[in-house]
């Protein structure tokens, strides 16, 4: 496996050589990097840094690597312990700090782990930042703390408490209303963090829960990423429980997908897209996904009045496409849920809470919720590339031929037609052309996305 480096951090595998996997060395190298970049980039005497972690099963020996090289630099830490990205994500402005770090590979399997990083407001890092984080693990700049002068931990394990608290004040939520309708909802917790604090947020709000893999113990029970084909359990479970809906979270909570009470997935990407509907009746505005993310969005939006813009991929890129047109809400097609009025980053938390309020004020099943739905499908696919092939120029070939539609290149290639799209972009971190499709049927995605990889293979000579 490789480890993989990014300008978002840093992930890999557990175990092998070190530069290869995550291996303790490769935690403690990066770990000084950020810690190093906070102090170079502040004048504080101190600096404060508040670190959770998810329920991985490595998650303890990288927490501990971790914490111990902050102390190291001479950097405070308030250590959360087992937490979510959103709760992290929350606690850095409250505890006033000075960044963030999650310990979570997010929807990756139980052999991977990785470091998130925060800035100050409790936001991932802009791209300039990421990149100075790793030239300074590169050239191991790193300047350690004498004796006297080392930090020192504060543990904090009130937070996902915390973070429940603010979600329940949050103006559109209405946990009284949520009561009195008594919601019957199974829960996947895949067996991390939301197993704990998806459950207590829907007791909190009257909601009687069935718990399905919520033991917080880093076994996943099945591939973590929450897919259609991983959630063969939950499904039968919302139906033999007669449940109004279910709910499924990735290890670190920042990801949310439904159940429809008959059993079908409600649609990862029509996750934002009825929060959106909700959000905007009450406050119309803006709102801005990826351009992966589907076209419903912007008709929710249309249909509210506001205006509707598409970022490059990637939740930083959404974020900064928000507050530069004021979205009201956005996200991305994933089920990442971000809600300004509480915080700058997906949360999975605040989405549920939001649609428990949507629902309450529904006189329809979760089901018929969805039926309502301008209705479009997608294709996800991706072609394998020799590294001898030039990728830019393949793609700036494709963009000639079809000047003369709707086409954006701020990340990659985007080709809107009339009543579907294609959207073609290269990987970061592999040899790969991404090649998403949308279509007002399946086989219409599937067949405008077979036609692209067709010409993506002639013009790429393979």
């Amino acid at each position: 496996m490789t480890l993989i480096k990014s300008i978002s951090g840093i992930r890999g595998t557990i175990g092998g050589k070190v530069g290869d996997n995550l291996t303790p060395v490769d935690a403690v190298k990066f770990a000084s990097a950020y810690g190093t970049f906070l102090k170079q980039n502040s004048s504080k005497e101190k600096l404060k840094v508040v670190i959770g972690r998810d329920a991985r099963i490595s998650g303890p020996m990288i927490h501990n690597l971790v914490v111990n090289t902050l102390i190291g630099l001479g950097i405070d830490v308030i250590d959360l312990d087992l937490s979510t990205t959103p709760t992290v994500e929350i606690a850095v402005p409250l505890e006033k700090a000075d960044g963030g770090i999650i310990l979570t590979a997010s929807h990756n399997p139980k052999q991977w782990n990785a470091l998130k990083l925060l800035n100050e407001k409790g936001e991932f890092l802009n791209g300039a930042d990421g990149a100075k984080i790793l030239e300074i693990a590169e050239s191991e700049a790193f300047d350690f703390a004498d004796v006297d002068s080392l930090g020192e931990v504060t543990e904090n394990n009130a937070y996902m408490d915390i973070h429940i608290d603010e979600v329940l004040e949050l103006p559109l939520v209405d946990a009284d209303l949520v009561k009195t309708k008594k919601f019957k909802v199974v829960v996947d917790g895949v067996n991390s963090s939301g197993g704990v604090i998806i459950p207590n947020l829907l007791e909190q709000m009257g909601v009687e829960v069935v718990k399905l893999y919520c033991e917080p113990n880093g076994h996943f029970p099945h591939n973590p990423e929450p897919l259609k084909e991983h959630l063969g359990d939950i499904c039968k479970l919302v139906v033999e429980e007669k449940a109004d809906f279910g709910i499924v979270v990735d290890p670190d909570v920042d990801r949310l997908a439904f159940i429809s009470n008959d059993g079908e997935m409600f649609g990862e990407e029509y996750t934002l897209v009825a929060i959106a509907d909700y959000v905007l009746s009450k406050t119309p505005g803006n709102t801005v996904s990826n351009m992966s993310s589907s076209r419903a969005l912007r008709d929710i939006t249309e249909k509210h009045g506001g205006s509707y813009q598409a970022s490059a991929v990637g939740e930083v890129n959404v974020v900064e496409l928000m507050k530069k047109t004021n979205a009201i809400i956005g996200g991305e097609g994933n089920g990442g849920i971000i809600y300004p009025e509480s915080h700058y980053g997906r949360d999975s938390m605040v989405g549920v809470a939001l649609f428990l309020t949507y629902l309450a004020n529904q006189d329809k099943t979760v089901a018929e919720i969805r039926a309502g739905y301008p209705q479009y499908f997608m294709s996800k696919n991706k072609i394998e590339l020799t590294p001898q092939i030039d990728v830019d120029n393949v793609l700036a070939t494709l963009t000639n031929k079809y000047k003369s539609e709707n086409i954006s290149t701020i990340d990659g290639v985007k080709i809107d037609f009339p009543t579907e799209w294609v959207h073609l972009r290269k990987s970061n971190t592999e040899p790969i052309i991404r090649i998403y499709t949308e279509a007002p049927t399946q086989s219409e995605a599937d067949v405008l996305a077979e036609r692209f990889v067709s010409e993506l293979k002639v013009i790429a000579g393979i």
